[in-house]
């Protein structure tokens, strides 16, 4: 009997490998077809017992995790068809704004934007933030008022979330959006 080539095992363990990580990623969307929460958004929505609070807790959630610079867990908040907005502080024109769409662009702003400037720690004694929430059916927009440091924006955040089965997703936020002083 004749025994495999080298390149032959070779180019089989590398279609077996791609054949995996289609099924992975296949796998992981199916989730979120299925609407259930991913373990680690329940973990971090327990105690939530309503809209209000969920969505409250993934915002406090997706902060930690910005100091805490754990990407993996930050990127379970976003809806695969994430967007981030830099609005430049001239809301009333989108021509001028920044856009970072999809999971990749939006994993890819924190690695390379926020980690580097985020806090080392969160501070404990910060007020809770000051949300208006307004429903949509399975969307949510939440304005927020917006501290880093001494700086405080009122309402210079804006996120949308999707409902996703038991839980939310974060599905964009846009920032910057008070007028420039």
């Amino acid at each position: 009997m004749k025994r495999p080539s080298f390149y032959c095992c070779l180019l089989a363990a590398l279609l077996g490998g791609v054949i995996a990580a289609g099924c992975g990623a296949a796998g992981e969307e199916a989730v979120h077809d299925a609407g259930s929460c991913s373990a680690a958004v329940a973990a971090l929505l327990a105690g939530a017992t309503d809209d209000d609070a969920q969505l409250a807790a993934l915002l406090r959630a997706e902060g930690e995790l910005v100091v805490a610079q754990q990407i993996d867990t930050l990127m379970a908040l976003w809806a695969a068809e994430g967007e981030v907005v830099d609005a430049k502080h001239t809301p009333a024109d989108p021509a001028d704004d920044q856009r970072w769409m999809g999971a990749d662009a939006v994993r890819h702003r924190y690695v390379r934007t926020v980690f580097p400037g985020a806090p080392a720690a969160a501070d404990p004694n910060a007020p809770a933030p000051e949300l208006a929430i307004r429903y949509d059916g399975a969307r949510a927009t939440v304005r927020a008022t917006t501290r880093i440091g001494d700086e405080v924006a009122a309402a210079g955040d804006q996120w949308t979330f999707v409902r996703d089965g038991a839980c939310w997703l974060i599905e964009s936020l846009t920032y910057n959006l008070e007028a420039a002083p």
